[in-house]
């Protein structure tokens, strides 16, 4: 099973339409349009799934195909998982700073420990 991205899709195009036109090229398993969550309107692209075969026939005879005015944009579509280095370079900023929002507060408060010392201090951002 192949996932299809179709990009530059008229923003009038439903899923029987996108479904018809791939139809044409093997067995179309589905199809679906994203919406936007605001305005509820089409986004603009899509994505087909089709057997293999099929799939490549379709990407490559509708690749630049006009439709509604606009040449669509077919190809595999990629995986949107975010790259383990970002991940945890995000995890290392989220840390440093807690760390740094914790000593902030302790100086606010103006340290704590066994013998109080929870006031005063001097307050410096």
């Amino acid at each position: 099973m192949t996932k299809i991205y179709v990009g530059n899709l008229p923003f009038s195009a439903t899923e029987s339409e996108v479904r018809d036109l791939f139809a044409q090229h093997g067995t179309v398993d589905s199809v679906a349009l994203p919406t936007d969550r605001e305005t509820g309107r089409p986004r603009g692209f899509g994505f087909v799934e089709m057997p293999q075969a099929d799939a490549q026939k379709a990407m490559q005879a509708l690749n630049g195909f006009n439709m509604g005015g606009r040449p669509l944009r077919v190809n595999e579509a990629q995986d949107v998982r975010a790259p383990v280095a970002v991940v945890v370079r995000a995890a290392a900023v989220a840390a440093r700073l807690r760390r740094r929002w914790r000593r902030l507060w302790r100086r606010w408060r103006g340290g704590g420990g066994y013998g109080g010392g929870g006031g005063g201090g001097q307050r410096r951002w």
